[in-house]
């Protein structure tokens, strides 16, 4: 059984997902680092201004030495000069508290209020800290003037203000998020552009594979001159020149067997017709012998008459291979052909006949009486009683035509052989060394069933013996 192909099974599909994987996941590995690379860059340039603004703003704004309670007003300064008008800066200057620890702003001083880690660790000098808040993403810096010198009696009054400042990395969010549509983009196109590459390259690699399964294709249809062009020098050239080899050598075998079959069907065609003569003589003579009671007698006419047989089998075989077999078709009734059949031949008592009175076909009635009388003779031959015959309408493919079975209750047909059955000189019994058939009937009864485009098939019936089912059109579709 020949299982459907599904359309991923295909090789041109899987190489083109191949090629195209590879591609992509090249594309998204590139825009990946790109994108870490171009973030970090424009992160740390941010950052970098920024720190740049904060020391210069400290070392022009905060002196050595600071004047007693005038650190508001350098705080003061400390914000005009590093906060912007659009809000993206921020800042917020406050003198530390006289036991050292530094006063958070109010709510909405700074976009993010910072913690009481950060705000300690800004009086150690200059600190940094990317964070995320209701998603959104901030830069937020905290420096405290070193260098500077108090008094000795209130140091507190003159220490110089600690300075904390949020930036809002918005502008450099958005500016990701477009440079990451952007990406998303690049690597689409580069997905279609590699899935066309893909595309045309496969075409062009599997060409050859499909023109040498296109040869094989014919090669196994019969046509032994198929052959695959050859072109380049690769495996795939290496491949088309073996099979062009091999088809070569089948070619040559193949001619030379068909060659030694037809002369050995002319040999066995002409020798059937040369003995046919001087066989006719020795049967009209075994005839007029016939009557005296002598066994040696007996025994030359029973095997004249045999091999008499053999060669009209033999003829008839060559006019198959030949195609020289023709239908002389005639309106028949089914029942009178079979029971004619069976009455020439001292059948009609050992065989149950069951089918409609009225069927009538369309029939070569020679060829239907040569199919009747080997199946019902290999029933009696080779099977058991009781033997019956039943024939029935029966529509096949939308074609009328009428079914005949033949069964027996003998051993049946033996399962290793029931589909070599039909074949010429192969006989169920093969131990015997010699029987009554030639082994050659039930072979012309299928070619006389093929000729008229009906169908002759073996089987074994559950608790029976041989089952021979016969079916013919009720008119057969050629006469040659």
């Amino acid at each position: 059984m020949r299982w459907p192909r599904r359309w991923y099974a295909g090789l041109r599909v899987r190489m083109v997902a191949a090629f195209t994987a590879v591609a992509l996941v090249a594309s998204v590995l590139a825009s990946g680092i790109a994108y870490v690379l171009v973030r970090r860059a424009m992160l740390e340039r941010t950052q970098e201004a920024v720190l740049s603004d904060v020391r210069q703003a400290l070392e022009r704004l905060v002196p050595t030495e600071l004047p007693p309670d005038a650190g508001h007003i350098v705080a003061r300064d400390l914000e005009n000069a590093l906060r912007t008008a659009d809000g993206r800066v921020k800042a917020y200057a406050v003198p530390p508290s006289p036991d050292g620890n530094i006063p958070l702003p109010e709510q909405g001083r700074l976009h993010v209020v910072p913690g009481r880690e950060f705000a300690r660790a800004v009086s150690r000098g200059l600190v940094y800290q990317r964070v995320v808040r209701a998603g959104e993403p901030y830069l937020l810096v905290g420096a405290h003037p070193a260098g500077y010198r108090t008094t000795a009696g209130e140091p507190q009054r003159t220490t110089p203000p600690v300075l904390l400042v949020s930036v809002s990395l918005a502008r450099e969010d958005a500016d990701l998020r477009a440079f990451t549509r952007a990406m998303v983009i690049a690597d689409a196109a580069a997905l279609v552009l590699a899935l066309g590459l893909a595309l045309l390259a496969t075409r062009a690699l599997l060409h050859p594979v499909r023109a040498l399964r296109d040869a094989a294709r014919s090669l196994g249809a019969g046509r032994l001159e198929a052959r695959v062009p050859v072109r380049g020098h690769d495996e795939l050239a290496d491949l088309a020149r073996t099979f062009n080899r091999t088809a070569e050598a089948l070619e040559r075998t193949v001619t030379e067997l068909r060659a030694k079959d037809a002369a050995s069907r002319r040999f066995v065609a002409d020798v059937s017709h040369e003995l046919r003569t001087p066989l006719t003589s020795m049967i009209a003579a075994g005839e007029v012998l016939d009557d005296r009671d002598d066994t040696a007698t007996r025994l030359v006419v029973g095997e004249t008459r045999r091999l008499a047989a053999l060669v009209e089998h033999l003829i008839e075989i060559s006019r198959f291979d030949a195609g020289a077999a023709a239908l002389v078709p005639d309106d028949v009734l089914v029942a009178e052909a079979v029971a004619a059949t069976l009455d020439v031949r001292g059948w009609t008592d050992r065989v149950t006949v069951d089918g409609p009175a009225g069927l009538v076909a369309r029939v070569d009635p020679r060829r239907l009486d040569v199919i009747v009388a080997n199946l019902v003779g290999n029933a009696l031959g080779h099977g058991r009683p009781p033997v019956r015959l039943s024939f029935a309408p029966d529509v096949r493919d939308g074609r009328p035509g009428f079914v005949l079975t033949v069964t027996d209750h003998g051993p049946g047909v033996p399962d290793d052989m029931i589909g070599s059955i039909f074949d010429r000189f192969v006989k169920a019994e093969a131990a015997r060394t010699r029987s009554d058939g030639s082994g050659l009937g039930l072979s012309i009864a299928r070619e006389n069933a093929r000729l008229h485009g009906g169908t002759l098939e073996a089987a074994n019936a559950p608790g029976a013996g041989a089952v021979f089912t016969l079916w013919l059109p009720a008119r057969p579709e050629h006469t040659s």
